[in-house]
């Protein structure tokens, strides 16, 4: 499994949520709402300064985003995509097997 940041998205991230080098983004499953890859859960991310148990991470420009082991499940052997969508001004997930 991989963690796909576009170039637009992590423009969102440094600039939504104020991130710079050596900061930490967590993706993690929330008990709510609705997913293509599981039904009554969702995916929800957040600032982390002391990651546990990371299981896939990727480095976007000095930024990690990562994914714990206790959340691997929600992803179902899927690859996660994140794009930004200029029109809706929105972060949008996409699940690809590879």
């Amino acid at each position: 499994m991989n963690i796909h940041i576009s170039d637009n998205a992590i423009e969102w991230f440094k600039d939504e949520m104020d991130l710079e080098a050596g900061d930490k983004i967590k993706f993690f499953s929330k008990i709510y709402g609705t997913s293509p890859v599981q039904e009554g859960f969702s995916l929800g991310f957040t600032k982390d300064p002391d990651p546990i148990n990371v299981v896939v991470s990727t480095e976007v420009e000095g930024i990690l985003f990562f994914i714990e082991e206790g959340d691997l499940w929600f992803f179902d052997e899927h690859d996660l995509y994140v794009e930004y969508n200029k029109s809706s001004d929105e972060l949008e997930f996409d699940y690809k097997k590879p």
